[in-house]
């Protein structure tokens, strides 16, 4: 009897894992791995635009004309200043719901930081600051692979990452790539901007540039 394949458990991948990713425990594909360590690995370039950007101050209600709103502007931009900001050390209870705007940075990676350390028994970065929690947690990321919680930091990494990427009007393209898949042969692969992979919409899989021009170099022989 045939058995089913084992696919990566985040919940925007449908990638089929490879025997190797297997013997290794690995519950998510080594492609959504490398996406979350590329995450991280923005940080500190992220932070340097998002500082920049919460500069500006809101315009809401400024017509360039002699009237006004009943509230001043803010110092900034609102969306950018709660992203950038502290987090509540302990948990917060919006019981009116009049808490607006993105997760702070140092939060997110703050909560995996915290929940690593007590399951590996480590101590955290020196400093509890966006960039040292964000070089703190890349090692971390194989660990993690092995992990029932892996597709809630996948989700949680790619949340983040689209806020950041929103606010800092970074505009993402995906665009077809005219050359069949190497793995299933059929023309439905993609490439999105600041993804290291070509990706397969058919059969799920990834690959590296140098895989696709191992491929080409095969198919060219035959």
């Amino acid at each position: 009897m045939t058995t089913a394949p084992t696919l990566c458990i985040t919940e925007r991948c449908t990638r089929e894992l490879r025997d190797w990713e297997l013997d290794a425990a690995m519950l998510i594909c080594r492609p959504c791995h490398d996406q979350m360590r590329q995450w991280l690995q923005q940080i500190p370039a992220a932070l340097t635009v998002l500082r920049d950007g919460s500069m500006q101050r809101e315009r809401t209600g400024d017509t360039g004309g002699r009237g006004g709103t009943r509230t001043a502007p803010l110092p900034g931009r609102l969306d950018t200043l709660n992203l950038i900001g502290p987090a509540a050390s302990g948990t917060v209870h919006d019981l009116y719901g009049d808490q607006i705007g993105g997760r702070p940075i140092i939060d997110t990676l703050g909560s995996w930081v915290r929940l690593i350390c007590e399951e590996r028994r480590l101590n955290g970065p020196a400093h509890w600051t966006e960039t040292e929690l964000a070089a703190w947690l890349i090692p971390q990321m194989g660990f993690a692979t092995t992990q029932a919680w892996v597709s809630d930091l996948h989700r949680e990494l790619f949340d983040m990452s689209c806020e950041i990427r929103g606010i800092a009007r970074i505009d993402i393209h995906t665009k077809p790539i005219n050359r069949p898949c190497p793995r299933c042969g059929d023309l439905n692969l993609q490439k999105t901007d600041h993804d290291l992979y070509t990706r397969c919409t058919g059969c799920g899989s990834a690959f590296t540039q140098n895989e696709l021009n191992d491929d080409a170099i095969r198919r060219a022989a035959a």
